[in-house]
């Protein structure tokens, strides 16, 4: 058995008077880890490949580095992530730069992330390339959602930097081709936040009381760093749901951006765009002169030819004599045989009176006179003696009814109750009572005699 009480593990931990190892509790030296860590690597740029990316509620954004043979955490504080210039996603190589620490409550080490830029030219292509398949995916780049452009719009928006070239060759190739209303919507085109202030832009332009009839959406040209803002997720998505048609005109012909996909149409460069926007109003001009003159020729032949027609067919068409010519005839004939025809009849006409005068004697007319009178006078007093109030002169009494109508019995008389006695001066109402039985009238007779008679 060793003397040497160090080179045996006793059941109990005891310290010994000088010992330069003292226990140190968890907390202790997780906080003497932390400030040797935070101490030896205050500032340092690791390159790796993004792996398991989130943004939680609060803001911050958590996610592992990688690469072939190790890994590290980082996090980005939600201030320094509102910031960042493009939007991480797995899978994509970069370069952070930050301290780092450790996070005692888990026995890990991280960095914090204060600066966070692609890998170079290369992860950049990746990143965008990216970027449009999975926008492509769902739809934004298709060609048949995209609309035609207004041909002569009245108001223009556009949506670029108040300040630069773009917006005065805008204007100045607008007022060449054909003078129009246009409203600029101020935005920065490149650096923090202006993808955001871009598709604000765009948003604001549709919900106006009087929208335009077209955007623009300019930048000048630039590197694809400084053209990133019109790569950008939120930009993209805006201009396509947009309801007004968009033109993307960002960076020169060569520079292509997810925004000139999702647009209506892409012009190369600024002027172009307006070039596209707006017809040219003295084209115009002349082409309406030039239809007026052609409709006006159009007319003068088409009078022309009628007129030859009209020639034409007069000198097959008979002469107007020709065509009067029997009824003229006719007419003289007519003419000629009426003042004949009137005389024969007169002379007929006189005949007959002549003829019918010798038949009209006046006794014969006398006679007939007395005749026709008589025969009135007879149907006359038949008339008369037909008449339905002659009986009321010698005594007789017409009964009617309160509706008028004639009673002829006594059973009438008492179902009607109320009458009306009409006599030769005049009418008088009565009512029925109790029927009264009356004895059959004797006939009054006279003797003389052995013979009665009936009077």
């Amino acid at each position: 058995m060793s003397d040497d009480p160090s080179s045996e593990a006793g059941l109990l931990a005891t310290e010994s008077p000088g010992d330069n190892a003292p226990a140190f509790s968890v907390s202790e030296l997780s906080a003497a880890l932390k400030r040797t860590v935070e101490d030896g690597f205050a500032h340092v740029r690791v390159r790796g490949e993004i792996s398991g990316f989130k943004r939680v509620g609060s803001g911050h954004c958590y996610f592992t580095l990688k690469d072939d043979a190790a890994c590290i955490d980082a996090v980005i504080w939600r201030g320094t992530a509102s910031a960042l210039r493009f939007q991480p996603e797995d899978g994509i190589e970069v370069i952070a730069t930050g301290r780092l620490t450790t996070y005692p409550a888990r026995s890990r080490y991280q960095i914090v992330v204060e600066r966070l830029e692609l890998a170079g030219q290369g992860a950049l292509m990746a990143l965008l390339d990216r970027r449009r398949r999975a926008l492509a995916a769902e739809g934004l780049f298709d060609e048949a959602r995209k609309r035609a452009l207004p041909f002569a719009p009245r108001r223009i928006g556009v949506v670029t930097s108040p300040t630069g070239a773009v917006i005065r060759d805008i204007l100045h190739r607008l007022e060449d081709r054909f003078p129009t209303q246009v409203t600029l919507w101020p935005v920065p085109v490149q650096g923090e936040g202006a993808a955001e202030k871009v598709a604000a832009a765009i948003q604001g332009f549709n919900a106006l009381a009087e929208p335009p009839d077209l955007l623009i959406v300019a930048r000048g040209g630039g590197s694809i760093e400084d053209l990133w803002a019109f790569n950008e997720e939120a930009v993209v998505r805006a201009v396509a749901g947009s309801a007004i048609p968009v033109i993307s005109a960002v960076g020169h012909e060569t520079d292509t951006t997810l925004c000139d996909y999702a647009a209506d149409r892409r012009a190369p460069t600024p002027t172009a765009a307006a070039e596209m926007a707006v017809p040219v109003r003295a084209e115009l001009l002349a082409s309406v002169r030039e239809l007026g003159a052609r409709a006006e020729r159009c007319a003068r032949r088409s009078a022309e030819r009628a007129g030859e027609q009209l020639q034409a067919l007069l000198r097959h068409w008979p002469e107007r004599e020709a065509l009067l010519a029997p009824q003229q005839q006719k007419l003289d004939d007519l003419a000629e045989r009426l003042p004949r025809g009137l005389r024969g009849r007169l002379d007929r006409a006189r005949g007959e009176l002549g003829h019918a005068a010798g038949a009209l004697r006046p006794g014969l007319l006398a006679s007939a006179h007395r005749r026709a009178s008589e025969r009135l006078a007879a149907l006359w007093r038949v008339a008369q003696l037909a008449h339905p109030e002659r009986p009321l002169e010698k005594g007789y009494a017409l009964v009617r009814d309160r509706a008028g109508k004639v009673l002829v019995s006594a059973e009438a008389a008492r179902a009607a109750k109320s009458l009306s006695l009409r006599f030769r001066d005049g009418e008088v109402e009565a009512s029925t009572g109790a029927a009264v039985e009356r004895p059959a009238r004797t006939p009054h007779v006279k003797e003389k005699g052995d013979q009665p008679k009936l009077l």
